[in-house]
């Protein structure tokens, strides 16, 4: 397990240095001057120059690729003489708008990024799992085929869509939830669910929707497999033999799609954050990204690589506690 674990955090370290280089080369190659951008619109030709030189823009493109990389695990120092300003651990550099740090904007929307992913999470899960194996346990019945023909609908919904029917039906129509902005979990519980509960619903029912095809066809396979036959050839419960025997081998498929999701869900949901306007990382990305605001929009891709390949790790450890047989491999 210490050798496994070694080898996946290797892994992990390559796999965000590639991202990470990939991404700061084409912001590299993009045509927006990042001098130019901090400086200003009334800057002159000289004073962007002395700018670039500050920042550092005149070196090499694989000298500040390194000063980058070095910058997030131990900080840096950026510019010089009286304008040199440090940053430190992590650094993600500035924002060219705000000129705050690029870690404390990220961590400042993180907070709503992560209530909106788990809430989402949860309902999904309850949703997507029951629906699944309701279908799979009563397969090609009136129930099966209502089910699947319903996530087949829900699916086919736009998100956009379905936030609009719920904020125009739920809001304005019958006045039963606020519109929704985002208040911390500890500032107020109630009030955070009440504003989160819409967003949480227009993000379950297209996670649920595929989580129950999903569910539905693991389970299927997984309760035609020898084991499940013996099983219940010793005469144990069905209902023993469906939770022990067909349910917790069919999650497995499941827990990887999860982890996938929700790690790319905690970096923002893009899309849910705008119609919604919840100040979470997704909506600081496309602003930032409407801007040209390098720096922060590099800074959240790292972070949205980071939870999806830490995510995966996890699903990974978890395998040994859902299925026994990847104990055994």
């Amino acid at each position: 397990m210490i050798g496994f674990l070694i080898r996946r955090l290797f892994g992990i370290a390559v796999t965000l240095l590639v991202i990470c280089a990939l991404t700061f080369t084409i912001f590299y190659l993009l045509p927006n001057d990042p001098a130019a951008q901090f400086c200003g619109k009334d800057c002159s030709t000289d004073h962007i120059e002395l700018v670039r030189q500050q920042m550092g823009l005149s070196d090499p493109l694989y000298t500040q690729f390194a000063r980058y990389v070095v910058g997030i695990f131990a900080g840096q120092t950026m510019g010089s003489g009286q304008y040199a300003v440090h940053c430190g651990f992590p650094c993600f550099g500035y924002s060219f708008q705000s000129a705050q740090p690029v870690w404390a904007l990220m961590m400042d929307r993180l907070p709503a990024s992560a209530s909106l992913a788990l809430g989402a999470a949860v309902l999904w899960l309850l949703l997507g799992l029951s629906a699944g194996v309701l279908s799979a346990l009563r397969r090609n019945t009136w129930i099966d085929r209502t089910v699947m023909v319903g996530t087949i609908g829900v699916a086919a919904l736009p998100v956009y869509f379905t936030a609009m029917i719920l904020l125009y039906l739920v809001v304005t129509v019958l006045g039963w939830m606020p519109y929704p902005r985002y208040i911390a979990f500890s500032q107020d519980p109630v009030a955070w669910i009440r504003n989160l509960i819409l967003p949480w619903i227009t993000l379950a029912l297209m996670y649920a929707a595929i989580y129950a095809r999903m569910t539905r066809n693991s389970v299927i396979e997984t309760m035609e497999e020898p084991y499940v036959r013996t099983a219940r050839a010793k005469g144990m419960p069905e209902r023993k033999v469906v939770g022990k025997h067909g349910l917790r081998p069919a999650l497995t498929p499941v827990a990887t799609m999860l982890g996938m999701d929700l790690g790319g869900l905690l970096a923002g949901a893009l899309i849910t954050e705008s119609l919604f306007s919840l100040p979470g990382v997704g909506k600081l990305f496309a602003d930032s990204l409407n801007k040209a605001d390098q720096p922060v929009v590099m800074g959240i891709t790292v972070l949205a690589a980071f939870f999806i390949v830490t995510s995966n790790l996890v699903v990974d450890l978890v395998y040994a506690w859902i299925d026994p047989r990847a104990r055994i491999s």
